[in-house]
């Protein structure tokens, strides 16, 4: 893991940030929880590992670099992830059904 990396907690299978849950081709990001502000593969990661219920990011902290691509280590804004399918900087694709329970991890 490069020292600038975020550390990414849970049950991660490999250095792309999939997940016993998630570990298709496409699952390669991972949410910096505004509850912790650590950085899980999913959902069900932090409900299995943290000691505590997971938060939403406030509508008003959509500017906040809060999504890792497991590629490249870039981090994306929440406005960002949410407008795009691939990673900005090295084009990696991410899966397209993770927006589909964006609720649990961003109001909106």
């Amino acid at each position: 893991m490069s020292p600038d990396r975020p550390n990414v907690l849970g049950p991660v299978v490999d250095g792309q940030t999939r997940c016993v849950h998630y570990r298709t081709e496409l699952d390669v990001i991972a949410v910096k929880f505004a509850c912790c502000g650590e950085f899980y593969p999913c959902h069900l990661c932090h409900a299995q590992t943290a000691d505590h219920l997971a938060t939403q990011w406030p509508l008003d902290s959509r500017g906040e670099p809060a999504v890792l691509c497991g590629v490249c280590g870039h981090l994306l804004a929440i406005t960002e992830y949410l407008g795009t399918d691939s990673c900005p900087d090295c084009a990696a694709s991410f899966n397209p059904g993770c927006k589909l329970h964006s609720e649990l991890y961003f109001q909106g």
